[in-house]
């Protein structure tokens, strides 16, 4: 016990002493402590990513399955922070043109404008694919498309639901990912995508809503992606042979 009294006294007199080695320097004490204590990763702004396939190729949105039950997903605005790729349609395999629509946050009675949708039809969303309840991801959360899958929720059979199926919580992504079930307060942030017509390319450049689950800002919390692309894999459904 000695031992360890007097180990941690003299780690205690080494940082002391660094501290006042750095302040010697013409360090001021708060420039001495970033350096003893680092600051988070992250970055400080959104970055614009163009979105590719796994052999670095854009991805068109004319190639983006409707109604997918397999889940496609991109990291976004860092590393390890997954995001669902959607085009949304109805059960007679018809593209849904997505509508800004004003999005309530239950936990604060907050509202803002979700997205429109994006590509040749106006049908393709993106949102967190973290689930705000208690972080759970795919493929607990998973989408389901309507005229493919549906999911029991309260008695009543829905599609066009992406349902977490930790503790019940459901969003509704045709409507900015707001709240239909709890126990989630939060919506799922959704991420901006913008569509280049001329060459059918997609890119993501911002995210709207309340923050990512377990982070205190979008921006912080994993390491940046490198490069000016994020890609798009296909992580299946294990649900469906």
């Amino acid at each position: 016990m000695d031992q360890e009294i007097d180990t941690g006294r003299r780690n205690f007199l080494k940082g002391l002493a660094l501290l006042s080695t750095l302040a010697v320097a013409g360090m001021g004490l708060n420039t001495a402590l970033r350096v003893l204590s680092p600051p988070p990763l992250g970055i400080s702004s959104f970055p614009t990513l163009k979105l590719v396939d796994s052999n670095g190729n854009p991805v068109k949105a004319s190639s983006i399955p409707l109604n997918s039950p397999s889940a496609l997903q991109f990291n976004y605005p860092l590393q390890n922070t997954p995001n669902f790729l959607l085009n949304i349609g109805d059960s007679n395999g018809n593209p849904i043109k997505i509508d800004s629509v004003e999005v309530l946050i239950p936990a604060t009675g907050e509202k803002y404008q979700s997205l429109p949708g994006v590509g040749p039809n106006g049908s393709i969303v993106a949102y967190n694919a973290i689930c705000q309840h208690l972080g759970c991801i795919f493929p607990e959360l998973r989408f389901y498309p309507a005229g493919v899958e549906s999911v029991n929720i309260q008695g009543q059979q829905l599609s066009n639901v992406i349902h977490c199926l930790c503790h019940g919580s459901t969003y509704d992504p045709v409507k900015g990912a707001s709240v239909v079930t709890g126990p989630t307060t939060h919506p799922l942030p959704q991420v901006k995508l913008n569509w280049d017509s001329s060459t059918d390319e997609l890119y993501a450049s911002l995210m709207i809503g309340p923050v990512i689950y377990g982070r205190q800002s979008d921006l912080v919390g994993e390491e940046p992606i490198s490069g000016n692309t994020t890609t798009v894999v296909n992580v299946g459904n294990p649900f469906i042979s």
